[in-house]
Formats: structure tokens, sequence, C-alpha cells
């Protein structure tokens, strides 16, 4: 699997999921730094990597426009640092995994994991 992780979520976790063997590339390292939630769907799309954020508005947006790519994950808990965002990521990432290649949206609680497929209709 291919992972963009959006600006919110720490570099390091990029680092540690890399050296785990995990292709992963933080929105800093590409200079999307300061990119719109669209630009970085579309980029996930084009690079057909798993967006990983804290932001709804990433399912809000696919919801809108019906895309059935790309999957993305969403984590709803606070204060992940480095190794705890890596290793969460990784548990969802097994948990997940064949919703996330046939496009999914994942939202990620302390005591759930709910997954919804693409395209989100009302």
């Amino acid at each position: 699997m291919r992972l963009l992780l959006d600006q919110g979520l720490p570099r390091s976790a990029a680092k540690l999921l890399r050296e785990e063997g995990i292709d992963t590339v933080h929105v800093s390292e590409i200079g999307y730094s300061t990119a719109d939630d669209a630009a970085i769907l579309q980029k996930g799309r084009e690079e057909e990597r798993i967006v990983i954020t804290f932001d709804a508005d990433f399912h809000a947006l696919l919801a809108l426009s019906r895309a059935t790519t790309p999957s993305v994950i969403r984590i709803r808990i606070e204060g992940l640092y480095g190794k705890k965002a890596a290793g969460l990521i990784q548990q969802v990432l097994a948990r997940c995994a064949e919703d996330l290649a046939q496009g999914a949206v994942v939202t990620v609680q302390p005591n759930r994991i709910r997954v919804r497929r693409l395209p989100l209709l009302s």
C-alpha cells in the first residue's frame, strides 16, 4: 500500500512507516504543506495513495464528488505522535486492507473503526 500523510500527522510517522516497508510520503516532503484538501486528494488519486488525515473535509469532498478514489483514513484520536501514529496506521491498514484497496473511507476513533465504501452516497 502507498500512503500520503496530511499535514496534521507527524512527519516522523512517515519515516517510521517507510522503515517498515510501507511506501509513505508526508505532504511536507513533496511541497504540499499548504495545498488545499482537493489538491491533496488529487495527488493521492494520481499516485494511487491512501490519504491519511485528521480532517473531516476529505470525506465531505469525496461525498460531494461521488469519487471512487482515493481511499481516505480519518483519524479522530488526539495526541498521536511518531510511533503511536505509525503503529495505529499499521493496525488500520491490516484490519481494513481489502476495503482500502477497493476504495473506502475509514474513520478511526479510540474504540471504533468505521468503514464506508466509495462512492459515498447520501
